[in-house]
C-alpha cells in the first residue's frame, strides 16, 4: 500500500542557479511537477548577473510553492546556496536540484514512498546522464539500483561509496540537521564527495530505488562547462583529490571509524577518478602531465597495500606505475588500461621468474592476476583499421597474445557490430574467423561491412570474440594511426549516390566511425570544416574577433 496522502506536502525541493536564465525554469517546473508531495521549491540564487531573478519573480508569482532566496554575494561554489536552501526548508523531507538538470517525472513520490516505507533517513534513486542534443541516456551506478533494496546500516553496502552525487538522493531534513550534514562553503569543487561522506557518516538507514528520479543533462558544447567536464586545468584535479581526501578522512573518523567505507571510497578513487582522468593524459601538454604525475603519485604514497588490492586491476595497475615512476611514461598504454573495458597493449615483458610484469624496467609493478583471471574478463587488446571502399569497406582486426592465454583459448571467430551513438541502435553486424598472422602472438580478420546501409551518424564499434574453449569476450577495438587511416574518404554508392565516411579514436582510443550520406551531408560537413579553418585565421573568432 503507498503510504503518501496524495494531498500531503512532504518534501522541500532546493533549487540552486547562478546565471542559467535559460535552463533554471525547467527544473523549477520539474519540481512542481512532482505533484503536492513536493510542498516549496526553494530557489536559491547565488547573486546571478543575468535575467535569473526574474525568471524565478515570474515562478513565484505563478505558484505559491516557489520560494525564492536571492543571496547578497556570490559565494563562488555550491555548497553555500545548498547551505542557504537546507536552513530554509520546513518540511520533513529534502531534495537538490541544480538549475540545469531536471527531476525525473514521479521521482519525487518513488523516494518518498519508499523513505516512509522503511523509516529511513536516505533514500536514494537512479540517475541517468543525458547528452545534450543528442539525448542519449547513460545511467550513473546502475549497479545500485537494479532492485528495491534496504540497508541498514552503510557498511553492509559499501559500493554506496561510488554514487557521490548528492542530486538523486531524498533526505530526512532532521538528520541532515541532527548530525550537522553540511556542504563546504566557499570555492570547493566536487562539493558532493564531502557532503556525501557526511552523510554515511552519520549511520543513515538507507532505502534504495530503481526508478529513475534526476536526470543529469550533460552539455559538452556548452559555452561555458560544467565542473565535471571542465578537467583542462591541473587546479580540477588537485580539487578532486582535495575532496576525495578529506572524504576518506570524515569516513575514517566517523563513530565507529569506519574503515570498511574509507576503503571503498579508496578503490573508487582508483577505479572512477583515476581512470577518468588517466584516459585524458596523452591529449593534455607536458607540463600538465608532469604536475597530475607529481600530484597522483603524492597522494597515492597514502594509500596503503590493501587499499590497492580493494580496487578493479586496472585501477590498482594504473596507482603502481605512477608509485614506481618519478615521472610521466607510457601514457598511451595507461590510456588502454583506463578505457572501459581495459586493454592492455603489448609489449607483454616478463620478469627474471618468469612472472608478468608491467615493463622490463618496472619489474615492481607485477601483472600475475592476468594467469589467474577468466580470459572473459581479461584486458585483451584488439586493434582496428577501417578501410572505406566502394562496396563493402573492410574492418581488419588484429588480436594480440597476453602472456598465452590467448593461444590456449584458440582464437576463432570475432564477431563484429556497429551501433548508433545516442541511442544503441545495431546497425550493421557481420562475423568473420581469426587466422594466424604471426604464430604465437596475433591473429587477423577481416570484416567486410556496408557502410551505405547506415544512416549518417557516428557508429561505435563493439566486438565480441569467441575462442575454441568456449569463452567469448566482449570487448572495444583500439583505433589504429596511420597512413590512409582515420581521414576523411568519400566513398561513391549505394542509395545515397555518395558517402562521406570518417573513421576515428575516441577519447579512450576506441575505434567510431562518422557517416554523412548524400552530397547534402558532404557539403555540410565541407562547411563546417572550412569554418573551422575561417576561426583559426587571424582575425577570425577564435583569435579574439
Amino acid at each position: 500500500m503507498d503510504p503518501i496522502s496524495p494531498q500531503e506536502p512532504q518534501i522541500t525541493v532546493v533549487v540552486i542557479g547562478y546565471d542559467d536564465a535559460p535552463h533554471i525554469a525547467d527544473a523549477v517546473r520539474s519540481a512542481l511537477a512532482q505533484g503536492p508531495v513536493v510542498g516549496e521549491v526553494i530557489a536559491v540564487d547565488d547573486c546571478s548577473t543575468d535575467d535569473t531573478p526574474a525568471v524565478l519573480a515570474e515562478l513565484a508569482a505563478a505558484d505559491r510553492r516557489v520560494r525564492v532566496v536571492r543571496r547578497a554575494v556570490n559565494s563562488g561554489g555550491c555548497g553555500a546556496p545548498r547551505n542557504d536552501g537546507v536552513d530554509a526548508a520546513t518540511l520533513p523531507y529534502l531534495m537538490f536540484l541544480d538549475s540545469d538538470d531536471v527531476l525525473a517525472p514521479g521521482g519525487a513520490r518513488a523516494l518518498l514512498a519508499a523513505a516512509l516505507r522503511h523509516g529511513a533517513d536516505v533514500a536514494s534513486g537512479l540517475c541517468v546522464r543525458r547528452e545534450l542534443p543528442s539525448g542519449r541516456e547513460v545511467p550513473w551506478q546502475p549497479e545500485l539500483y537494479r532492485k528495491a533494496a534496504l540497508v541498514a546500516r552503510p557498511e553492509l553496502r559499501p559500493r554506496l561509496v561510488h554514487d557521490t552525487l548528492c542530486v538523486n538522493k531524498l533526505y530526512r531534513t532532521d538528520f541532515l540537521r541532527e548530525h550537522a550534514v553540511r556542504f563546504p562553503e566557499g570555492r570547493f569543487l566536487y562539493e558532493d564527495f564531502v557532503f556525501g561522506a557526511r552523510v554515511l557518516a552519520g549511520a543513515p538507514r538507507i532505502a534504495l530505488v530503481p526508478d529513475t528520479v534526476y536526470v543529469w543533462h550533460v552539455r559538452r558544447t556548452a559555452a561555458k562547462l560544467s565542473i565535471s567536464l571542465d578537467r583542462a586545468g591541473i587546479e580540477n584535479w588537485r580539487a578532486r583529490i582535495t575532496a576525495h581526501r578529506q572524504a576518506v578522512d570524515i569516513l575514517r573518523g566517523a563513530a565507529d571509524g569506519d574503515k570498511v567505507l574509507a576503503r571503498a571510497a579508496r578503490a573508487q578513487f582508483l577505479d572512477h577518478g583515476l581512470r577518468m582522468y588517466t584516459k585524458e593524459l596523452p591529449q593534455r601538454g607536458p607540463e600538465y602531465q608532469r604536475a597530475w604525475w607529481a600530484l597522483t603519485r603524492a597522494y597515492l604514497t597514502e594509500f596503503d597495500e590493501a587499499d590497492l588490492a580493494a580496487a578493479p586491476a586496472p585501477g590498482r595497475v594504473i596507482a603502481r606505475v605512477v608509485l614506481a615512476a618519478a615521472e610521466p611514461r607510457d601514457l598511451d598504454r595507461l590510456k588502454q588500461v583506463a578505457a572501459r573495458p581495459a586493454r592492455l597493449a603489448p609489449p607483454y615483458a616478463r620478469a627474471a621468474d618468469d612472472t608478468p610484469v608491467w615493463s622490463a624496467d618496472l619489474p615492481q609493478v607485477t601483472l600475475e592476476h592476468l594467469l589467474a583471471r577468466p580470459l572473459r574478463l581479461l584486458p585483451l587488446a584488439v586493434d582496428a583499421e577501417l578501410r572505406p571502399r566502394r562496396g563493402a569497406s573492410v574492418l581488419r582486426l588484429r588480436l594480440h597474445e597476453l602472456y598465452g592465454r590467448v593461444a590456449a583459448a584458440g582464437p576463432g571467430v570475432v564477431d563484429v557490430e556497429l551501433t548508433r551513438r545516442g541511442d544503441g541502435r545495431p546497425g550493421v553486424r557481420r562475423s568473420a574467423a581469426f587466422t594466424a598472422e604471426e604464430p604465437g602472438r596475433t591473429w587477423v580478420a577481416d570484416v567486410r561491412v556496408d557502410l551505405a546501409a547506415l544512416d549518417g551518424d557516428v557508429w561505435d564499434l563493439r566486438v565480441r570474440l569467441l575462442f575454441g574453449d568456449g569463452t567469448a569476450r566482449e570487448t572495444t577495438a583500439r583505433a589504429v594511426a596511420g597512413p590512409g587511416l582515420l581521414r576523411r574518404t568519400a566513398v561513391p554508392g549505394g542509395r545515397h549516390g555518395v558517402l562521406l565516411v570518417q573513421p576515428y579514436a575516441t577519447q579512450a582510443g576506441n575505434l567510431s566511425v562518422r557517416l554523412a550520406p548524400g552530397l547534402r551531408g558532404v557539403v555540410a560537413v565541407a562547411r563546417r570544416r572550412l569554418a573551422r579553418f575561417v576561426r583559426r585565421m587571424p582575425g577570425g573568432r577564435a583569435n579574439g574577433a
